[in-house]
């Protein structure tokens, strides 16, 4: 989807990924190594004009090594603080953005510890390299403790206080070369099991204090971390206060809805951002939503039946819990939007 809002503005890409079959490589040349084959990196980097990535998974060394040769943005500190959640909560905290209570957890007497200090309900992460739900375990009380141990216990983690939370919001917000700043409106987010389901903007209700609030946040770790691109924070309502969750160094799934939703989306203001171009507006056409595609392919000509619905297919292998695509939905109202959701959940039920 970047290659796709950067063909327009003229630019031509090559797309680095650990697998033959990375449906990038149906867009522009595709090169396939390791993250730590230093070889394979280093011909990577030839002739490119600057290197971005849309993946926090994505080894901090190997961004480290890409900077050394061409310009990396965002920079690799952003997705080192992205990518250990004990970092990134110090870190929230350190700028003054509350967070849930947590504690680092290394042992089960740590566990025991840090359950004693958080209480229940807590939910027991890994550090590193969970998403959509992955890499977590919720304790309810006692009886949770062992399986969550045996679950996940033996690499670094992380114990969270469960969150009494109204909702999930995100913001997403840009950052250019030369510190210009955009922000676009708070997003209502809906998950289950873990992955979300649909985004919602902007989010029903939204009020210009919350909003501020959030650009507030997001405004703080952009300058912090001299970020360059688009960043997502996800956050959590709780009695008209935001409380940060987790943060994303790229584009984000929450911010899909802006491809026919905003004045710009996303993938083009990451772009402008990176290119050293003033960045375009955030203002969303009327009211938009986001629904991804879980696990199965649908009838897309049922979806396209369904008024303002615009389909995007990643030409992924189908398999269950994997996002395979997502339909946008825009309308001047909510009432309108509501309608066309429905019609569009039942389209795909």
């Amino acid at each position: 989807m970047l290659a796709l809002a950067g063909y327009p503005l003229g630019q031509r890409f090559r797309f680095f990924d650990t697998v033959e079959d990375a449906v990038a490589g149906q867009l522009a040349e595709l090169r396939v190594g390791a993250y730590d084959d230093l070889e394979a990196l280093s011909h990577f980097a030839e002739g490119l004009e600057l290197v971005t990535y849309e993946f926090e998974n994505v080894p901090v060394a190997a961004a480290r090594f890409l900077a050394e040769r061409v310009p990396v943005f965002p920079p690799p500190q952003a997705l080192e603080a992205a990518q250990d959640r004990l970092v990134e909560k110090t870190f929230f905290q350190g700028l003054g953005i509350p967070t849930p209570p947590f504690y680092p957890v290394s042992t089960r007497a740590d566990l025991l510890q840090g359950v004693e200090r958080i209480g229940f309900p807590c939910v027991l992460k890994t550090r590193t390299l969970g998403y959509d739900g992955k890499g977590q375990e919720v304790l309810r009380g006692p009886q949770d403790l062992e399986r969550a141990w045996t679950s996940l216990g033996g690499q670094p983690l992380i114990l969270e206080g469960f969150v009494e939370f109204e909702r999930e919001l995100s913001v997403l917000a840009v950052r250019g070369r030369s510190g210009e700043l955009a922000f676009y409106p708070l997003v209502e987010n809906h998950h289950h099991g873990g992955i979300l389901r649909k985004s919602l903007a902007p989010a029903p209700g939204l009020s210009p204090q919350l909003q501020a609030q959030a650009e507030d946040y997001a405004r703080q770790v952009l300058e912090r971390l001299e970020y360059v691109g688009v960043l997502a924070i996800e956050l959590f309502e709780a009695e008209g206060r935001l409380m940060a969750n987790e943060m994303a160094p790229r584009v984000h799934n929450s911010g899909h809805w802006s491809l026919e939703g905003a004045e710009t989306s996303q993938f083009e203001n990451h772009l402008r951002a990176v290119l050293g171009l003033p960045l375009g507006s955030t203002q969303v056409r009327g009211h938009a939503a986001m629904l991804n595609l879980i696990g199965f392919q649908p009838d897309f000509a049922r979806i396209l039946e369904v008024r303002e619905a615009h389909l995007h297919w990643y030409g992924k292998e189908v398999r269950p819990g994997r996002k395979v695509g997502h339909v946008n939905l825009r309308a001047d109202t909510w009432e309108e939007l509501g309608a066309r959701l429905r019609a569009l959940e039942d389209a795909i039920a």
